[in-house]
């Protein structure tokens, strides 16, 4: 049994299967809804159901409070439809509406695993069917490793011009899932299930300057976005900021700063939280917030796109500096990573 689900204020119509949440039935019809965690924790896909019965499954109740509940709001990663629905976005992106991919499954392999710093590691995987995975920079895939029942969400650092030949930037945890595999267990030719793209946080093809600020893992999508640049040659203004503790946690850097050579008007500001005397480093000291408070022009943001990749914290700390710089909310794309963890379970669930 299918229904149909009617989404306002944008106008589009998509169907959606028995037991299906509503974002697997816009994922799988290739509308990109906005979205972050796709496990009820974020409130990234928040929105107000006008029409319809529902069920939903387990959600944080820090996404979805009971009093929002109560006013017909619902999470579209944790909705169940019994009905046909009318449902209301509260966010929604209409040119990423426009360039949606559907979201499919791909087998693969590891082909290479190696360190980037003391606690970064390099992932390639290889798809083993053409044409593989079609994607924007800046987008992220699961990487499912099935013989370990294990399923987390990576960005790719490679572009879309080697849809087959997948980069990711992963974070080493000592008690990782996934991640701790890839320093124990997980060797190249093993199998890697890929499914996606998700992600809206991904390059968009305007003009004026470009700023990048992340942290950690988050290096990877803003990798993506800048490799992508350069491959179109595309010439904007870049301000790529990167927040680590120490110099120990700084990578990439001379690839960064070669492909920044390509551009006219491109700086690599990396910040470094944790210094301790002596020490010998010559740039911006402070967590990343404060080297965008210090060194963004705010007559040079005008008109910019501005992505912001990282843990929580550092995204709920970068977006107001950007925003008092004069950077349009409506231009500030980010990408929160999450670490996985257990959902609370709500008191209610069904209405």
């Amino acid at each position: 049994m299918s229904y149909t689900v009617r989404l306002e204020p944008i106008g589009i119509e998509m169907e959606v299967e028995d037991g299906e949440t509503l974002l697997q039935a816009a994922f799988r019809q290739g509308i990109m809804l906005m979205h972050g965690c796709k496990e009820g924790q974020c409130a990234s896909c928040k929105s107000i159901l006008l029409d319809g019965d529902i069920d939903l499954l387990r959600y944080s109740t820090f996404a979805l409070p009971e009093y929002e509940r109560d006013q017909d709001y619902i999470l579209l990663c944790r909705t169940v439809a019994y009905s046909d629905l009318t449902v209301e976005l509260l966010n929604y992106d209409e040119d990423i509406l426009k360039l949606a991919i559907p979201v499919k499954d791909f087998a693969g392999t590891v082909s290479q695993i190696e360190p980037l710093t003391h606690d970064i590691r390099r992932l390639c995987v290889h798809l083993a069917e053409e044409p593989g995975l079609k994607f924007f920079a800046g987008q992220y895939v699961d990487l499912s490793l099935t013989q370990y029942g294990i399923t987390r969400s990576y960005s790719m650092a490679s572009t879309p011009s080697s849809p087959r030949e997948l980069e990711f930037i992963i974070k080493v945890y000592p008690d990782g899932a996934f991640s701790s595999l890839l320093d124990t267990a997980l060797k190249p030719g093993d199998p890697v299930r890929v499914t996606g793209p998700y992600g809206i946080c991904c390059r968009r093809t305007n003009d004026g300057p470009l700023v990048l600020v992340g942290g950690g893992s988050g290096m990877a999508p803003l990798l993506s976005i800048l490799r992508d640049l350069v491959e179109h040659q595309e010439d904007r203004p870049v301000r790529f900021f990167y927040g680590g503790r120490t110099a120990n946690d700084l990578f990439y850097v001379d690839e960064i700063q070669e492909l920044g050579r390509r551009l006219t008007d491109f700086e690599w500001i990396p910040g470094l939280s944790h210094l301790h005397e002596p020490h010998n480093w010559t740039g911006e000291p402070g967590f990343i917030h404060e080297v965008v408070q210090r060194r963004l022009d705010p007559v040079w943001a005008t008109n910019a796109d501005a992505h912001v990749c990282g843990p929580p914290p550092l995204i709920d700390a970068v977006i107001p500096v950007l925003r008092m710089k004069g950077v349009d909310v409506e231009r500030i794309y980010f990408d929160k990573f999450y670490a996985a963890a257990p959902i609370e379970t709500p008191t209610k669930t069904k209405e």
